[in-house]
């Protein structure tokens, strides 16, 4: 028993060790914040910050897309928080981000404040790589994380938007560049590909979303395919078109389309989705 107890404790010490989850309070409650298995106070270390849709939860949103899991591989440090909650019966999570989306019961809670300071405290308590700070959204997270990288392009590198939209009124360009990607179904029935309203408010189209901050940019409006991608797990072969936004952009900005053809608001995403925006996002850090 005891050499088996031995034998044990040193398979124990040649396992790989895994990605923690430490508590934070931000603000509105404690979050975990997933620290990755190769992290060092002495090297800078890239964060990304994962914003949930309408309804739904920094917790649950992970679970379905699955940046933690991947936090270890590519080494980054990780929050996922919630946003405000409605004052109505159904006191459903959201964040303030547009006109259109989704402060439904306005309450006109500072969320761009709250985000920012998640990402200002993970700096004090970490050692975050100030030009590879990330943003990922999903519907209404999408919306939010525009509006983070128009109001705080100082501090944000890029953002990836799954079926979000930027704003739909005319504004002067951010201070500074920030690379975006736009991802969207084309049968996407609730934030539409086309564009569309929410209670009277309106919101662009995800290639309008993308020509205006290809503008924003500095960039040619003239896009360029790419290669096809696998971003659905229930559609054959790669379903998902991509136009590229960087010829003439100034330094740290460009803007990219994924559409899923045929993808819905929710998509079943592929094993390979979430590496595949963090690939991205490494690949557009701030200048």
């Amino acid at each position: 028993m005891k050499k088996f107890l031995i034998l044990l404790a040193k398979s124990l010490i040649l396992l790989p060790a895994l990605a923690t989850a430490q508590s934070i309070d931000f603000g509105r409650g404690e979050l975990p914040v997933t620290v990755p298995e190769n992290y060092s106070s002495e090297t800078p270390t890239p964060l990304i910050v994962l914003l949930h849709g309408y309804g739904s939860t920094g917790a649950g949103q992970d679970s379905y897309l699955g940046f933690s899991r991947v936090a270890d591989r590519y080494g980054f440090l990780f929050v996922a928080p919630d946003g405000g909650q409605e004052t109505s019966d159904r006191r459903a999570r959201f964040w303030n981000a547009t006109d259109a989306c989704c402060d439904f019961s306005g309450t006109d809670n500072g969320d761009s404040d709250y985000i920012h300071g998640i990402i200002n405290k993970m700096k004090d308590g970490y050692n975050v790589d100030s030009n590879r700070v990330y943003l990922v959204g999903h519907s209404n997270g999408g919306f939010m994380s525009y509006q983070m990288a128009y109001r705080h392009s100082n501090d944000i590198a890029a953002i990836a938007s799954l079926a979000g939209a930027s704003h739909y009124e005319t504004r002067d360009a951010p201070g500074n560049t920030v690379h975006v990607l736009q991802i969207h179904g084309t049968n996407d029935t609730t934030i539409v590909y086309d564009g569309g309203e929410i209670q009277g408010n309106s919101y662009p189209s995800a290639m309008e979303t993308v020509t205006q901050w290809a503008t924003y940019n500095g960039c040619s409006t003239e896009g360029a395919g790419r290669e096809l991608r696998d971003l659905e797990s229930s559609l054959d072969g790669h379903e998902s078109e991509v136009v590229l936004f960087e010829i003439g952009c100034d330094a740290g900005g460009s803007a990219e389309l994924w559409t899923i053809k045929d993808g819905s608001h929710v998509p079943r995403v592929s094993e390979t989705f979430s590496s595949q925006v963090v690939e991205w996002l490494y690949a557009h850090p701030k200048q």
